[in-house]
């Protein structure tokens, strides 16, 4: 259940941060295949960890893996927290990079 929990929670703090479109995805006794725990943020991958515990590479590596099965050319995030602690966000620092010229790309246009 708490996996449920975290991702539901995770997909409310989009919305409340305008990204109306993110949900949880249908899952049924844990398998869906390639998709993503939460949708709605084109071409993002997301998995969905709130744990006490939790091997970030494990996690990366699982969202990874899923994103590439989807071949659609999304980029794997892990969002987790921990109680009492504010969602984070981690990917990998290539992702990161590509994201972020992009940013800088739009910026300088405007």
């Amino acid at each position: 259940m708490k996996g449920k929990a975290g991702e539901l929670e995770f997909a409310r703090l989009c919305r409340s941060n305008g990204f109306d479109a993110v949900r949880r995805t249908a899952q049924y006794c844990g398998k869906t295949g390639n998709a993503s725990d939460c949708v709605g943020l084109p071409g993002i991958h997301i998995e969905v960890k709130r744990v006490e515990r939790l091997s970030i590479d494990d996690a990366l590596n699982q969202s990874r893996r899923d994103a590439e099965a989807a071949h659609d050319g999304s980029l794997p995030i892990v969002a987790h927290r921990r109680n009492h602690t504010r969602w984070k966000i981690t990917m990998d620092a290539v992702d990161w990079f590509e994201l972020y010229r992009e940013w800088e790309a739009g910026r300088s246009k405007s």
